[in-house]
């Protein structure tokens, strides 16, 4: 199977493959792997297939949609589809959610010719962490699975890297899609708060959510990002604003570019003493590709990350609270003890967070005023095993919640490797609504390392 969305758009055009033959490979892909992989919660064989054979009747027939026309995706389930009900992997959800059908970013890609293969795993309600007492898939990261995929678009995420789908959306709060695109070795992109409609999705935090684009590379996020990006009249946060052309940009070159890092290192006890090494490689990428690379300090760091976390612990509690009152054991360990803690936060708690948000977007855009995009690593460490997952853990070291807080656009992209075979991810982000900028550099990295295009061996199997 093709690694790419532009590789295999390609090869539809030239008539070496056809949609059929991918959407194949990828079931056959998940037949083959997902019952130790837990990649999918529904399967849609047979309505996908359809959708293949109509892609390439149209294809040949001279109708081409567009780069994503022919090419399989999978969908996390908090995202509605006309195919199926929409769990948010949750015993709580009631099915009859999303019956209205495919949210406006599934009519999207289902417009570009996109074929949809199912939908993915998740954390509950795209919260918290696996839990094995619940009749729900346990994502493993492909890499290793003896390791979680991170999450909350586990499934997207754990699906790309093993070849069961080309592409994907995720959903990212506090760092749901960059997290598993790290993890899983992977591209994935946060766009502007805004950019993307979120309706149809099960929400989180209502003010931090995003729903965004997981592939192999900064090439495919930019053509689905093409599709997905625009306003929608059913989510009042979507930005009435032109939808930039986000593919003409991806030239290889960051000449005249000022990019500043920050390389984190002292933020996170679990930090592994490969990360500065590997930094450091991805540097010199981006300064060989003509960046100039200066270090900055992201003000108001641990203010803005704990914003994210008090906001957005808030806000999932006002959704939840009456469930959790009334089901408060079918709600998952992990997912209720998350979302309870929003009962601890006042107000004013919550108030104040908002202050700080808006006082961090004043100076990270006087940040902004003296570079054109800013690095950091997405995480200071691999993927977790999964014996050892505690959701404290996994904030302490994740770099992604800040931006939530400002709402920058924000992508993941590999760059090494930790001493034991696990990926870790460089995070490039932007000013509001530069998701070009940030896409061109993503680009330019990957024209000059081979990262994002390792497989993993999916031979290797767990003993668990």
């Amino acid at each position: 199977m093709y690694s790419t969305i532009t590789d295999a758009a390609a090869a539809l055009r030239a008539g070496t493959t056809t949609s059929v033959a991918l959407t194949e490979a990828a079931f056959a892909a998940a037949d083959a792997h997902d019952e130790e992989l837990g990649v999918y919660l529904s399967r849609f064989d047979e309505t996908a297939l359809a959708a293949a054979a109509k892609a390439d009747a149209e294809l040949a027939a001279g109708t081409d949609r567009g780069p994503l026309h022919g090419i399989p995706l999978g969908i996390k389930d908090i995202i509605a589809t006309d195919e199926g009900e929409t769990t948010a992997q949750s015993l709580v959800l009631d099915r009859a959610w999303g019956a209205s059908g495919d949210a406006p970013v599934v009519a999207r890609l289902r417009a570009a010719g996109a074929v949809i293969t199912g939908k993915t795993s998740t954390m509950e309600y795209a919260i918290g962490i696996p839990d094995p007492d619940k009749p729900f898939p346990i994502p493993r990261n492909p890499w290793n699975p003896e390791h979680w995929t991170g999450g909350s678009s586990s499934g997207t995420g754990g699906g790309v890297a093993a070849g069961m789908f080309l592409g994907g959306l995720g959903t990212d709060t506090g760092g749901s899609i960059r997290y598993p695109a790290t993890s899983c070795g992977i591209t994935g992109l946060k766009q502007t708060f805004g950019r993307v409609p979120k309706s149809g999705c099960v929400p989180l935090g209502y003010s931090y959510d995003h729903i965004g684009p997981m592939a192999r590379s900064a090439a495919d996020c930019a053509v689905m990002l093409a599709v997905l990006a625009g306003h929608d009249p059913s989510d009042a946060t979507s930005v009435d604003r032109p939808v930039d052309d986000y593919t003409s940009g991806l030239t290889g070159s960051l000449s005249g570019l000022r990019i500043g890092v920050d390389r984190l290192l002292g933020t996170s006890p679990l930090a592994v003493p490969e990360l500065a090494s590997v930094i450091d490689a991805a540097l010199a990428e981006l300064r060989a590709a003509g960046a100039e690379i200066v270090d900055v300090t992201l003000p108001l760091y641990d203010e803005l990350t704990t914003a994210t976390m008090v906001g957005m612990s808030a806000e999932a509690y006002a959704y939840h609270r009456p469930d959790l009152r009334s089901r408060w054991t079918d709600y998952g360990a992990g997912t209720r003890m998350a979302v309870a803690t929003g009962a601890l936060i006042t107000g004013g708690d919550y108030a104040q967070a908002q202050r700080v948000r808006r006082v961090g977007q004043r100076k990270v855009a006087a940040l902004f005023e003296t570079v054109d995009l800013i690095v950091t690593p997405t995480s200071s460490c691999g993927a977790p095993a999964l014996e050892k997952l505690a959701f404290a853990d996994i904030i302490t070291a994740l770099h992604t919640p800040y931006w939530n807080a400002l709402g920058n656009p924000a992508m993941s992209v590999p760059m090494g490797f930790t001493t034991d075979g696990l990926p870790l991810g460089l995070q490039i982000v932007g000013k509001p609504f530069d998701e070009a900028g940030v896409l061109a550099a993503g680009y330019a990295y990957q024209q000059r390392t081979g990262w994002h295009l390792q497989a993993p061996d999916l031979s290797v199997k767990t003993a668990a």
